[in-house]
């Protein structure tokens, strides 16, 4: 699928666009936004690792989340690499509220806890790449072509996990979609004090 195409499925699942008080933010701290970047490939990819641990009956997820796993430490990797020849040390830092705030919304019992699981895992894979779309044509040239490079393969990621839950579901998801992409639109919109990847707008 172009990643046109993609961008406009994507922009049509998420409730909201990025603020253009959040773009601000990320192109006055390019530093913390690489180390949380960074941060959200690793954590990616223990997500996916998780959920192969946790589901082992399933070789439809296996096989998805495998090669996600690889892809997010590869990313993972070239953001390394990017903040290495920029000087930029990687560090610890404190994760943004949107993850956690996500997870509140999964239901405890099975199936509806892999369900939900996967779900949330569609949304934070698309507002990535719907993040990496708006910032990249406004960075510099070597920080905007990678950007616009994981375009692809996160528009890939979040239809996997999509049509993973549908799977998970064996019927239709699209109110369980709706009721997790308002409460995603909403940590989106909300103010935050501190800035990240996928943080709201400075408070």
């Amino acid at each position: 699928m172009p990643a046109h195409t993609a961008l406009e499925e994507i922009h049509a699942f998420l409730h909201c666009r990025t603020p253009d008080a959040w773009v601000e933010a990320a192109l006055g701290q390019q530093a913390l936004l690489l180390i949380d970047h960074a941060n959200c490939e690793k954590k990616a990819a223990s997500t996916a690792l998780s959920l192969m641990y946790r589901y082992v009956d399933s070789l439809e997820l296996l096989h998805l989340m495998s090669r996600l796993a690889r892809e997010e430490l590869r990313h993972f990797e070239q953001v390394l690499d990017i903040m290495a020849a920029r000087d930029i040390t990687y560090r610890q830092i404190s994760a943004s509220r949107y993850a956690a705030g996500l997870r509140e919304m999964v239901r405890p019992q099975e199936p509806a806890r892999l369900v939900d699981t996967l779900i949330v895992g569609a949304f934070i894979e698309a507002r990535s790449c719907e993040r990496f779309a708006r910032i990249a044509p406004l960075l510099d040239e070597e920080l905007g072509k990678f950007y616009r490079s994981l375009l692809r393969s996160e528009g890939r990621h979040y239809r996997d996990y999509l049509d993973l839950a549908k799977s998970a579901a064996g019927a239709d998801i699209s109110e369980r979609v709706g009721v997790i992409g308002e409460r995603e639109r909403a940590l989106i919109e909300a103010p935050d004090q501190e800035f990240r990847f996928h943080s709201g707008p400075p408070a």
